[in-house]
């Protein structure tokens, strides 16, 4: 609970040898969560990890996530740690704030590459947030701000060039918030300030939001008194710092299946839940410019326990194509679980989740890949990109991974941070989805190599401007 103690923080080892990727087939997945030297630090637990990327100069990233120090206690903090060379190599400098319980870490950055970090705290007998702002890539976090917030809060950026460049905006829960049915706050200084909190109709919850081209906002979600009526606001104003954001409809969207929360202990995270409402919009100026895209993990009847559907607007917002499965798997009996999906800038949608179809157990997952480049028609088939691994392990004092996974898709792959226990502890994890481009001209490295245009004159197999 809230009250548990800190507990004695679990140290690591001196010497310890450097926790090494994990890896299938061609993706590798690098621990986050690691001491001076990039050793695991036994018994602790890291989970419900969310990413930031620096736009200007996409080898910075910064993750954070729930830390608990010790798993003899549920006493968590707001862990993070920040990479400097894309992902391959990571500092966990400990948590914002020592001592401060805090959870449900997101994190998001601004077209200058400012990343902001919401925490939510326990404020008796209520949640609230605050937004802590970093200048230097996630080294450090030197502003925090109240944001107001509760239970499940999300955040996003406005990246566009528009009126609405750099506004903060934040959504949550109408559970155990700090103000009753008022559930969504913006910030147009970039988070020195964010405003009393507005109503969001129908009141979505457990979902993400996205911004338009054009600054047009969307907040995603469910029905709070019903987990099968998934719900789209769009807001066309929010954008503009001289207007109180209003929303200008709110459509129900049919996923043919309801989110799943608290499954027991047959359920792969029986305290948890088995995904959110993800939400993004196609920003190219093609043929699918502007179409929005909805996809979750769903309970639907008659079918796998849980699937990942996906659907799609092509008018806005205002309705919403039936819904396709993306898992490819012929059985009936796997869990497609965490489902998360971000949209590149290019168009292409990438879709990850966790899939017990190699074992039909449970607790046994791996993750799982897919990707649509002609806006949701057709989909690539599904692509293992871990080991199996036991979502059972490593919990501290709660029986749950945390509540999510985070991806950020760029024109030539996608970054995630997710949660997995192959040190037989919960552990946060970077994934590199596709080629990298580090000198960010929109051509993968690898055929940048190819073509003379990135040159690795050291011979390590990493292109300089990654080094």
């Amino acid at each position: 609970t809230v009250g548990d103690p800190p507990g004695i923080p679990a140290r690591p080892v001196p010497g310890a040898p450097r926790s090494l990727p994990v890896t299938y087939g061609s993706y590798s997945s690098i621990q986050a969560n690691v001491a001076a030297g990039g050793a695991n630090i036994a018994n602790d637990a890291a989970n419900e990890p969310s990413i930031a990327v620096d736009p200007t100069f996409p080898n910075r990233l910064a993750i954070g996530w729930r830390q608990f120090n010790t798993i003899t206690s549920n006493h968590r903090e707001a862990g993070w740690a920040y990479s400097n060379d894309g992902g391959r190599t990571w500092t966990f400098p400990g948590t914002i704030e020592p001592g401060v319980f805090r959870s449900d870490p997101v994190l998001d950055s601004d077209a200058d590459g400012n990343f902001y970090y919401s925490s939510l705290r326990f404020q008796n007998p209520d949640y609230w947030c605050d937004v802590f702002t970093s200048w230097n890539g996630g080294i450090t976090w030197l502003q925090k701000t109240y944001a107001y917030g509760g239970d499940k809060q999300w955040i996003t950026v406005d990246r566009t060039s528009g009126a609405g460049r750099g506004n903060i905006y934040q959504a949550w829960s109408i559970n155990a918030g700090c103000c009753p049915d008022s559930t969504f706050t913006r910030s147009i200084d970039g988070g020195i300030r964010f405003q009393p909190p507005l109503e969001i109709p129908s009141h979505p919850i457990w979902g993400t939001m996205a911004v338009g081209s054009n600054g047009e906002l969307y907040v995603a979600g469910i029905d709070p008194n019903m987990s099968t009526k998934f719900l789209v606001a769009k807001s066309t104003n929010a954008f503009d710092p001289a207007q109180t954001p209003t929303f200008d409809f709110v459509t129900e969207v049919d996923m043919r299946g309801n989110i799943s929360y608290f499954g027991g202990l047959d359920s792969p995270n029986p305290d948890g839940l088995l995904g959110q409402v993800n939400i993004g919009v196609d920003r190219t100026n093609g043929p699918t410019a502007g179409y929005v895209y909805l996809c979750a993990s769903v309970n639907a009847a008659g079918l796998d326990p849980l699937e990942v559907h996906f659907s799609r607007s092509t008018d806005g917002g205002l309705t919403f194509s039936a819904p396709i499965r993306l898992n490819d798997d012929p059985t009936l009996s796997a869990y497609q679980w965490f489902g998360t999906m971000s949209v590149a800038p290019n168009g292409r949608i990438d879709v990850i989740w966790n899939d017990t179809r190699n074992d039909l157990v449970p607790n046994l997952s791996a993750l799982y890949y897919t990707s649509s480049t002609d806006g949701g028609v057709s989909w690539a088939p599904n692509e293992q990109l871990s080991p199996v691994f036991d979502s059972h392990l490593g919990w501290p004092q709660q029986q749950k991974l945390g509540d999510y996974y985070d991806m950020e898709s760029d024109d030539v792959g996608a970054h995630l941070a997710w949660a997995a226990t192959f040190n037989g502890e919960q552990d946060v994890y970077y994934l590199r989805i596709g080629d990298y481009d580090c000198n960010t001209n929109g051509v993968g490295d690898s055929l940048d190599i190819a073509l003379g245009t990135s040159p690795d004159l050291d011979n390590n197999g990493v292109p300089d401007e990654c080094d």
